[in-house]
């Protein structure tokens, strides 16, 4: 017999009110405070939220955690969630179950006091929830996107994201009056787990789950494939069914690492005779999955620290390209040629920044996708000399913010320590954003840390980077970067080699 879902008898809350979970609780609290202090001046003075994700509010930060499912319709996603509820004969408030396309809208499923299901917009709108983001879907993908509340312990811990089913052909082309790829791209950056279900009878790929799966793209470690209703083939057919799936997602992942796959069939039904030989197998799998949910929440504070490190090294290299951009143009005449010119070599501007401050070349976003963001931007009556210049102390108060401060907030978690001096230090901190000359809380090095303890501090030291003088640059000196000559070539360690005689740095002129 297929065994339960984790429902309330789950138990994901674990035992009473811990340390640990006092611990966190301070954590979010100082990020909030180290994020207005530290990281949203600079958002702001960049434009951020113009070409990447909007700037995040108190509720972004202690959020519970997302777990997002994807996938083609009638694949099973609704009943899998079902199914982690505890398999209510109603199911969740709202869900609807069948073999045609029956979710056609966006549901957070949330924990509450009684069932209900909110609106998209309130849903946007309120103060308490942390979807304000979506506002700038508008009111077309709002109408598609409802909350539904209901008890669940599972729900107290995280929240689930049901989607509708991806479409395929002439239905994806009109089916649609917003963007769903960029939809799915939102919940990504703030899902702690993405779950993308297959059917063993559907495992095709269509164009539209194809250009969502490439949305994902930079969130390789959250992903994972449950291959669902594997019990309505023999083991014969199983071994040919994951066999295709495996090929048909290596044209679409475009990673070396195999992504996790769970075999299964999610619901609380007696598995079909065609899979009884499998039983074994699709019970621990099946335990594995929801014992990996279960750990979401322990792992959910690293990972949002996780996060507002990759957005902070994200952040920090957007304002050093703008003000390299904003640098090259012209004081007077001919810059809608020069502005050409920069937009097309976006790729040499990329390594003239990575040379000069230090920064490898991981960090920068995808060139075309940046380019297309950056002729938008200037498609309003601005140009590139409209850019901030570089503001050193804005930069320099993110740097030390990664170097110092976010590898102390991690310490406790990572100790296991009791956490109350951790808690004033903390509030000390703070307080040191409050004063005119920023200056670390913490000297990290000088504490009597344990090997965890160190794995953490090194973890956001490397986000760090260094930050540099200010990158004077001509536009000469940055083409010399194009020649083909061993001038750029990596440093061992990913880095380009600042120092290296006659390298880039060396033919990059002080304007």
């Amino acid at each position: 017999m297929a065994s339960g879902g984790m429902g309330d008898g789950g138990s994901s809350r674990g035992v009473g009110r811990s340390q640990h979970q006092e611990n966190v609780e301070y954590l979010y609290a100082s990020l909030k405070q180290v994020y207005k202090k530290a990281f949203l001046p600079l958002e702001e003075y960049y434009s951020f939220p113009d070409f990447f994700s909007p700037t995040m509010s108190d509720n972004d930060i202690d959020a519970k955690p997302f777990v997002l499912l994807l996938g083609q319709y009638s694949v099973g996603k609704t009943s899998f969630i079902n199914h982690l509820l505890g398999d209510r004969p109603q199911g969740y408030p709202g869900s609807n179950v069948g073999p045609e396309p029956t979710t056609d809208r966006f549901m957070a499923i949330m924990h509450g006091k009684e069932d209900r299901v909110l609106p998209g917009n309130a849903v946007a709108v309120s103060p308490g929830k942390p979807f304000r983001g979506l506002q700038i879907f508008g009111n077309a993908f709002l109408q598609k996107f409802q909350c539904a509340e209901m008890r669940s312990e599972i729900l107290e811990s995280m929240t689930l994201i049901d989607t509708p089913g991806v479409l395929s052909g002439e239905k994806q082309r009109i089916g649609r009056n917003y963007d769903m790829s960029n939809v799915c791209k939102w919940f990504a950056e703030r899902s702690d787990l993405i779950l993308i279900l297959f059917d063993a009878h559907k495992l095709d790929i269509s164009d539209e789950l194809k250009t969502v799966i490439e949305g994902l793209r930079g969130h390789d470690d959250k992903i994972r494939i449950v291959l669902n209703k594997a019990d309505q083939v023999n083991p014969q057919q199983l071994m040919r069914v994951y066999g295709a799936l495996m090929w048909s997602l290596g044209k679409v992942f475009k990673t070396p690492e195999v992504t996790r796959v769970y075999i299964s069939s999610f619901w609380r039904r007696e598995y079909a005779a065609a899979g009884a030989q499998s039983q074994i197998l699709f019970d621990r799998e099946k335990d594995d999955l929801f014992r990996d949910l279960r750990d979401i929440p322990k792992n959910a504070a690293v990972r949002r620290v996780n996060e507002l490190v990759k957005r902070a090294r994200t952040a920090k290299v957007h304002s050093l390209v703008c003000a390299c951009l904003r640098k090259m143009m012209p004081a007077m005449f001919g810059k809608e040629k020069k502005q050409k010119e920069l937009l097309a070599n976006l790729e040499i501007i990329f390594q003239a920044v990575a040379q000069e401050h230090g920064i490898s070349p991981g960090d920068f976003p995808d060139a075309e996708i940046y380019r297309e963001k950056l002729i938008r931007w200037t498609g309003t009556g601005r140009n590139l000399s409209s850019l901030p210049k570089l503001n050193k102390e804005l930069v320099k108060r993110l740097d030390d913010c990664l170097a110092n401060d976010i590898p102390a907030l991690l310490r406790p978690l990572a100790m296991g320590n009791e956490g109350n001096e951790w808690e004033r230090e903390s509030m000390n901190m703070i307080q040191q954003y409050d004063q005119p000359a920023h200056s670390s809380a913490f000297d990290v090095s000088t504490q009597d840390q344990n090997e965890d303890a160190l794995a953490w501090a090194s973890l956001a030291r490397q986000a760090a980077g260094k930050s540099d003088e200010d990158g004077d640059v001509s536009w000469e000196g940055v083409k010399s970067l194009h020649r083909p000559a061993k001038h750029h070539q990596p440093s061992q360690g990913g880095h380009f080699d600042r120092e290296q005689p006659g390298g880039a740095r060396g033919k990059l002129q002080a304007s």
